[in-house]
């Protein structure tokens, strides 16, 4: 009787729980095309059209009715059916364009196809230029064994048992533990006939105005708000606004000119395409470096801004605790899957939001200086050491580092012609929550301003602490949603060097034909260890400051000023007038050299400055 009674239980709960999560999944898909689903489906492509490091090229041969067809996939992922830019640089490099092709692609018809893991693909052209009508088995070994070359061994092998061989090779290498990269969003492909003529694929924009502008936003704000008020505190009211206001200006314009040279050609997708086809392959190498880079240090600042709020809001523990325990809440982070990161994101922005509100109505409540807006604290129009200057460079640049994703936001929008409009919105709201922090900030602790502003309303008397309980949580939260976000490239690239990723086939022979399960847990390792040494090197640089100063310098400037310029002299040199030349050229010259010596000061000891 117990067992029918708890058999009965059971299958009330279950459909009980089956009932919330419809109820759940119906309230996420209201709103049609601005839904909370498609806002997050949204923001999973927009961090996740590049990948890093271009992986080994391979053919995949699909069949459909009209017969069999090579399917383009390639590692620049804008290659198109004829003559196009990325085809212009491979053919000047003295690189085949037949084997700059990667697998996985599948064909649904003539007007668009969903390829999955986040890879653009392509379809030959049925006229003479059929580049890609190739054998599926070069994509595995067995297209090593050419007929005539290897003795008895091919001359057992015919064109089907090797393309059958290959079939069963390219099963193995990607089953098994692949959760993870089996989550990404697919995007959408088309044939377009430009007005030549000729025939390009593009992918098809999916993301209104405003999910573009909440992808934008969220790029942008993150914890590099936190330091703005030391900014200003070392270069002084009068240059660190206008700094501030300089780099938002400036940012803004090097975003859009992003979207003016994809506009070059409808195959470039990411910002990587754009140095490629600019600079050539080595820009390429040089751009992952970067990006690999600059996603460590994000990490390595959340990690640190995780431990000091948490210490200087709960006394006990140490700072190295802290961050073993956040370490520990990272590790399994790091395998849920992206379409769930894809909701927890937004999360970044609200508590950003909200860390901004709770530090105003802190600074109300309080009557007396210090850390009160109604008592401002003593402050300067100018630094008191202008050694501290080329350290606020660093600490003002560092909030607008979004530049690596905006050519995959304006890929993915509905209306591109809307992009402008879209910039116009985002650094607008970035550029007034940034400077409200700043002026907050060092009105209430002036030359007493910490690292974070957080950290100065945990260690000052007289707060309510229910608003301070509230900020650690929101603190807590941004780490939490951001970092597995972060380091998630990170894992691609190392997993993609050692092809464990689906369909690739490893450069180490030793790496061959492993199984699923074996390539799984490899993949486990790698994203387990690679999140240590991220807490390691955490723990090595303590100063939050210190990090995102360099995050400011030494990326910020690179890749958001500096590259995108180039790129547009490349591009359009000939094609814009001399007065629109010389102003790039002067911002290149005056950003490298605050990046070099922000850079060098990032590194100095403090007691030196």
């Amino acid at each position: 009787m117990s067992s029918v009674c708890a058999s009965q239980y059971l299958m009330s709960l279950n459909g009980l729980l089956s009932s919330i999560a419809i109820r759940i999944n119906a309230l996420t898909q209201v709103g049609g095309v601005n839904s909370v689903e498609s806002f997050a489906r949204s923001w999973q492509r927009a961090i996740n059209f590049h990948e890093i490091t271009p992986s080994r090229s391979s053919f995949l041969v699909t069949e459909d009715d009209q017969g069999v067809i090579g399917q383009q996939q390639d590692e620049e992922r804008g290659q198109t059916i004829h003559r196009s830019l990325l085809r212009q640089q491979l053919e000047q490099e003295g690189i085949s364009p037949d084997l700059a092709v990667q697998e996985d692609v599948e064909e649904t018809d003539d007007v668009s196809r969903i390829i999955s893991q986040n890879r653009v693909g392509g379809s030959p052209s049925r006229g003479d230029d059929d580049i890609f009508s190739q054998a599926s088995y070069l994509s595995s070994p067995m297209g090593s064994i050419n007929n005539g070359t290897y003795g008895s061994l091919s001359a057992r092998l015919n064109e089907s048992s090797k393309q059958h061989a290959s079939r069963l090779f390219h099963e193995q290498q990607v089953t098994g533990l692949q959760e993870p990269d089996k989550e990404l969003e697919p995007l959408l492909i088309k044939r377009v006939e430009q007005e030549d003529g000729k025939v390009v694929l593009a992918v098809v924009g999916q993301s209104t105005i405003y999910q573009t502008v909440l992808n934008s936003t969220n790029v942008l704000i993150g914890v590099g708000l936190l330091s703005l008020p030391l900014g200003i505190n070392y270069a002084g009211w009068l240059i660190g606004l206008i700094f501030l206001s300089f780099a938002a200006i400036i940012t803004a314009y090097t975003a859009r000119l992003l979207g003016k040279c994809l506009d070059v050609d409808r195959g470039l997708i990411t910002f990587a395409d754009i140095a490629y086809v600019s600079f050539g392959s080595r820009a390429k190498v040089i751009i992952g470096i970067l990006f690999s880079l600059e996603l460590i240090a994000a990490c390595v600042a959340l990690f640190v801004l995780f431990a000091d709020s948490l210490d200087a809001l709960i006394p006990g523990w140490g700072l190295l605790e802290w961050k073993i325990l956040c370490g520990v809440i990272m590790l399994p982070l790091c395998f849920v899957p992206l379409r769930l990161l894809g909701y927890s994101s937004s999360l970044g922005i609200i508590c950003c939001f909200g860390i901004v509100i709770f530090v105003f109505v802190d600074g109300l409540l309080k009557p007396h200086t210090p850390g009160s807006l109604r008592e401002p604290a003593t402050t300067y129009l100018f630094p008191q050491s202008w050694y501290t200057l080329p350290l606020s460079f660093g600490l003002l640049m560092s909030p607008w580092g979004g530049h690596s994703v905006f050519p995959n936001i304006y890929r993915d929008m509905r209306h591109p012609k809307k992009y402008g409009k879209s910039l116009k919105w985002t650094f607008g709201f970035t550029y007034f929550l940034d400077l409200s922090m700043a002026i907050a900030g060092f009105l209430m602790f002036g030359n007493g301003i910490l690292d974070e502003v957080t950290s100065n309303i945990f260690v000052t008397d007289g707060y309510p602490s229910s608003i301070s309980v509230l900020i650690v949580i929101c603190v807590a939260i941004i780490p939490i949603t951001k970092i597995p976000l972060n380091a998630r490239p990170i894992f691609t690239t190392i997993e993609s060097f050692l092809g464990l990723q689906p369909g690739r086939v490893p450069d180490s022979p030793g790496l061959v034909g492993l199984s699923g399960f074996t390539r799984g847990c490899l993949k486990i390792s790698i994203r387990a260890l690679t999140t240590i040494v991220i807490l390691v090197i955490a723990i090595l640089c303590p100063s939050f400051d210190r990090v995102m100063a360099l995050m400011g310098s030494a990326f910020c400037f690179t890749i958001c000023v500096v590259l995108p310029l180039s790129f547009h002299l490349k591009l359009f040199g000939k094609d814009i007038s001399m007065k629109e030349r010389i102003f790039d050229w002067f911002l290149i010259i005056i950003c490298s050299i605050m990046a070099v010596i922000g850079t060098i000061w990032a590194f100095l000891p403090k007691h030196m400055m």
